[in-house]
């Protein structure tokens, strides 16, 4: 028996030894081959001259190794070729910068392209089977149910009435600074502002993290910005599936934010089915969550909590990570360009039915109505111009379901992925002129009036049959929230010698916020 004992530990150490030495085989040879697999693939594609192909310009290593600055590397591929092409694990990805490129493959070939494989496994961990992860049947689904929400002005006046109320939670907080004289992170303020404001509007529900006053809202966002920095990684790591099955390095740190931002979106869930239990009798407004929950009590066996959970997140990143973004790129530019912050002014002033008597901030809220923001075709183009040099989605892109030829000329085939550079189309002189680098507002604007660009040089609200069902509510939202901050203040960078640097993700962040300083504008009559 004492010798049945003893050797009970030696041969589980023998099997556990086995176990390591088969598990670090297994690795060994997963690594082996997909180092194998794209060393073949670039062999082939740099041995193969082929006059029919982009030109081929490196390969995922040259993305990785540019990855803190790959928008900024995107314009030095457009400025090279305005169509190029880099080999990645199994597929060859194409950059563009040509509008009649992007119009065919959003708009006139849109059939022939996809998500796909690559892009969606490298979104579902955090975006599952959300309206920008999907195609086919569960993506028209998806957008026909959201597009008649969009569509109702009941949605219109009440989103309005959300943003200046947050509009003036926000330049409340920012007086107190002002007063006080110290500076603040807008980006932050911009963030907390617009997840208030989609949780409102889009699910029912008061956040109040502008007032800092929830904590578990606050750990959510925070671990979301991870998330999405972290999900996007994946696009330039080729062992990214080793990673998250071995639970180490990025992975690991995304497994752990996805596990907060599931609890919390479940738990809202849950509420949402709850309030709407007790509130069924009522005539209650139906937030874009409702309809969802409703179409899924018709259809319990495919739209289930998780799927719930996937729409959840893919409008929160759409209504707040897009729009804190971008208005947060425009406090930066009109601090860079004064005499623009100086125009917006006075045009806010001029359509504002405002006195000097009553200029209280809820007093200026309230006159800021439909009818003025609409009149504001100054500030508009500035935020345009904004979203040309800094859009809030950098770069998209397609999967090709088929051999394909691009108006070019150019040969696609069968499993391409076709990137559209939408921060390097706004830096390109055979695009926006000598001058596209400056921040010049007035190129859109002809005999005073707003001028739109066509949707395929301007991409930062998509193209074709997907594009963005909010792009008037992004554009009222921002107009109502920066009218109401730029009235009352002068704007100045904290450091007039830091250059704002983003963080490489879905959404064009930037990196540790902006710092600005608030003072009171002075009132004339």
């Amino acid at each position: 028996m004492a010798t049945q004992l003893t050797s009970l530990p030696v041969s589980a150490g023998v099997c556990s030894a086995s176990a390591l030495a088969i598990a670090l085989l297994a690795i060994t040879l997963y690594i082996i081959g997909v180092v194998a697999s794209f060393a073949v693939l670039c062999i082939k594609e740099f041995a193969e001259i082929a006059h029919d192909r982009p030109p081929l310009v490196g390969t995922v290593l040259r993305a990785l190794k540019n990855f803190d600055r790959l928008f900024d590397e995107h314009v030095t591929y457009a400025i090279m070729n305005r169509t190029s092409r880099l080999v990645y694990p199994g597929h060859c990805k194409l950059m563009t910068s040509e509008p009649a490129v992007i119009e065919h493959v959003l708009k006139t070939s849109f059939s022939k392209y996809s998500k796909g494989d690559f892009i969606t496994e490298a979104m579902k961990d955090l975006f599952g089977d959300g309206i920008f992860a999907i195609d086919g049947d569960m993506w028209r689904h998806q957008r026909k149910l959201a597009s008649y929400e969009f569509s109702t002005k009941v949605l219109r006046d009440f989103s309005s009435n959300v943003f200046r109320r947050n509009a003036a939670k926000l330049a409340e907080k920012i007086s107190c600074a002002a007063a006080n004289r110290i500076s603040i992170n807008i980006q932050d303020l911009f963030m907390r502002a617009t997840m208030d404001s989609i949780f409102k509007v889009g699910f029912g529900f008061e956040l109040n993290t502008l007032s800092g006053s929830d904590e578990s809202s606050i750990q959510f966002s925070r671990a979301f910005d991870e998330a999405n920095s972290l999900v996007y990684y994946r696009y330039v790591d080729i062992l990214w599936k080793l990673k998250r099955y071995l639970n180490i390095g990025s992975e690991a740190k995304l497994k752990r934010s996805i596990q907060i931002i599931d609890s919390f979106v479940m738990k809202l869930i849950h509420q949402k089915r709850e309030q709407m239990k007790n509130e069924r009798n009522n005539n209650i407004k139906q937030d874009i969550l409702s309809r969802f929950v409703l179409a899924s009590e018709q259809d319990a066996g495919t739209m289930d909590d998780r799927y719930l959970r996937d729409i959840v997140l893919n409008f929160l990143i759409a209504g707040k990570d897009t729009t804190g973004n971008t208005l947060t790129w425009l406090f930066y530019m009109i601090c860079k360009n004064p005499t623009v912050q100086d125009k917006v002014t006075l045009e806010i002033r001029e359509f504002v039915d405002w006195s000097k008597e009553d200029n209280t901030i809820e007093s200026f809220i309230r006159r800021l109505n439909e009818g003025a923001i609409s009149k504001m075709h100054y500030l508009h183009a500035t935020i345009s111009e904004t979203l040309r040099l800094y859009p809030a989605v950098p770069v998209d892109g397609k999967i090709a379901d088929e051999d394909d030829v691009l108006p070019n000329g150019y040969r696609v085939i069968k499993g391409d992925e076709i990137n559209y550079m939408i921060y390097a189309m706004g830096r390109m002189t055979y695009l926006w002129g000598e001058d596209a680098l400056e921040f010049r507002p007035e190129r859109w604007i002809v005999n005073g009036i707003f001028q739109q660009e066509s949707p395929f040089k301007f991409v930062s609200f998509n193209a074709g049959p997907r594009i963005c069902l909010g792009k008037e509510f992004a554009y009222r939202q921002m107009k109502i929230m920066a009218a109401a901050l730029i009235h009352f203040f002068r704007f100045r960078l904290e450091d007039e010698s830091k250059e704002a640097i983003y963080k490489t993700m879905f959404t064009l962040h930037i990196d540790n916020g902006l710092h600005l300083l608030a003072y009171p504008r002075e009132i004339s009559a």
